[in-house]
């Protein structure tokens, strides 16, 4: 379970990586909010994740 786990923590931060490089090519605020989104969206699931693992954890 805690390979499953890292795995979606390690890709999710990965997207965010692609989308840090799409906000800093967007072309106009449209784009960059669309990223800004989806980035804390992936930090969000990330947090949840961590979350999850602390919560077992205790």
């Amino acid at each position: 379970m805690n390979s499953q786990r890292d795995l979606l923590i390690r890709s999710s931060k990965k997207v965010i990586g692609h989308y840090e490089l799409l906000l800093a090519s967007a072309k106009n605020e449209h784009e960059r909010e669309l990223y800004r989104q989806r980035i804390e969206r992936e930090r969000r699931l990330i947090r949840d994740l961590q979350g999850e693992w602390d919560h077992r954890a205790a």
